[in-house]
């Protein structure tokens, strides 16, 4: 579900797919910091089976089509909120990187095998 203040007015792709990107800028081993403070991203995760790790979070793979589709990065980059460099990375802007989705919580899953 949207947050309810979405300024830019993401859809729920977008929105979980920035969630999963503002995660994956925090992994050094995926992501690294720009000298302005944005956050490169040039690792992304394979599934197995239904879900991947991210850190210490379980995702589900239903969760992450996003990451996956260049329309997406696209449209993140038309918000201002990524530049993408299709498929081999995406930088988050600062204002990607503090955008409030609101869901966090639902698709970080704690826990492992």
């Amino acid at each position: 579900m949207p947050p309810k203040n979405n300024p830019l007015k993401l859809n729920p792709l977008q929105l979980r797919t920035l969630t999963l990107l503002q995660g994956l800028a925090s992994l050094p081993d995926h992501a690294g910091q720009e000298p302005n403070g944005e956050v490169t991203i040039t690792r992304f995760p394979q599934a197995h089976g239904d879900h991947f790790h991210l850190g210490g979070a379980v995702v589900a793979s239903k969760d992450a089509t996003g990451l996956f589709n260049e329309a997406v990065w696209n449209a993140l980059e038309r918000k201002g909120v990524a530049r993408a460099v299709w498929p081999h990375s995406i930088t988050l802007t600062l204002d990607g990187l503090h955008y409030v989705t609101g869901l966090a919580e639902e698709i970080f899953q704690g826990g492992g095998h």
